[in-house]
């Protein structure tokens, strides 16, 4: 009997990294694809345990290139499609936005069409909840599946763009999909350039850590392996076309997350640096994951061990984030913080 094949893009990143791993360790029957086109934040190393289990397959490509991607899903007939692949970073998106339509709006639309043409039986495209745009400070407003998309970052609304044309060829030519839409996630194998590994990895190196305006900007934090288990859900049942929000129930100022990480390590709060805000920054985004609770998930941590399993792991891999913020990250973080020493 042929193995059902799912072809993960961005699969050499933090979320898709994670959830590859996810995967190939939870459905032995299942063969695992992982597209990455290992670009600044794509790192092979995080799959040294898995890269030589049968059912997982490495593809270097570019989501962008049609032809390339056309060849790929007719060679290899895939099931499912999880579209993590995409460029994430808003201070990056500030700076060159032109990468972000390129890769998050562009490379969509060539695998929707590569989807379309060899009849895949779900596509799941994951997306973010700075879609929706930002929410005051009221702790009874939230986020839902029916908020208006209102993105205020070029890194949201080329992730907006997306989510419109996964609905668009869903309405128009009945491509099985579904949208999920996660609050911030954090965990393993996180990029230092995002504020939880960038306060880890500047803390225990006694560095400054910037924060943006006065700190009180709200996020809800997401454990990365209760995002897996969402997607993992929402692939196997969710109803097709329909937009799933997946949030962590954490909220915390950045200034708490970076106090926490603080304390955990027992060091000063005198390395926090508040610098100038970000442009359009978004005061507070919070998740009401209902709909995708009735269909059967739940986050499994809280705030408080999973920043505490994070910390810890980031002690115990030490080699591998240091190998990265000391590569073209370092020249970046000058760059982009110039004023911290």
């Amino acid at each position: 009997m042929r193995k059902q094949k799912i072809l993960v893009t961005g699969g050499a990143g933090f979320i898709g990294g994670n959830f590859v791993q996810f995967m190939v360790n939870k459905y032995p029957d299942y063969d695992i694809y992982n597209l990455d086109l290992l670009t600044y934040a794509g790192d092979l190393t995080k799959h040294r345990e898995i890269e030589n289990k049968p059912n997982y397959h490495f593809v270097k490509a570019d989501i962008a290139d049609r032809k390339s991607i056309m060849s790929l899903f007719e060679r290899e007939k895939f099931d499912y499609v999880v579209h993590f692949a995409a460029e994430s970073h808003v201070d990056r998106s500030i700076t060159n936005p032109e990468i972000f339509v390129l890769t998050n709006v562009l490379g969509t639309q060539v695998l929707l069409d590569a989807a379309k043409e060899n009849k895949i039986t779900k596509f799941v495209h994951v997306s973010t909840d700075e879609v929706y745009g930002e929410l005051d400070f009221n702790p009874t407003t939230f986020f839902t599946e029916e908020t208006p998309l209102q993105p205020n970052s070029p890194y949201s609304a080329s992730k907006a763009s997306s989510d419109l044309l996964v609905r668009a060829y869903y309405e128009t030519f009945q491509l099985p999909v579904n949208i999920t839409r996660c609050s911030n996630n954090y965990g393993p194998y996180h990029f230092p350039e995002k504020l939880i590994p960038l306060t880890i990895s500047r803390v225990v190196n006694d560095q400054k850590v910037p924060v943006y305006g006065d700190g009180k900007n709200i996020r809800d934090w997401l454990h990365v392996i209760d995002h897996c288990a969402a997607i993992d859900l929402v692939l196997h049942k969710g109803e097709n076309g329909e937009v799933y929000n997946v949030g962590g129930h954490n909220e915390r100022t950045n200034l708490e997350v970076v106090k926490a990480i603080i304390n955990t390590l027992g060091k000063s709060k005198e390395l926090i640096e508040f610098v100038e805000d970000r442009l359009g920054h978004d005061k507070r985004y919070a998740i009401d994951p209902t709909k995708l609770e009735k269909l059967g998930w739940k986050p499994s941590y809280n705030f408080e061990t999973g920043i505490a399993q994070t910390i810890q792991w980031y002690l115990d891999n030490k080699d591998w984030w240091e190998q990265i913020i000391s590569g073209e990250y370092k020249t970046y973080f000058e760059y982009q913080y110039s004023y911290i020493k």
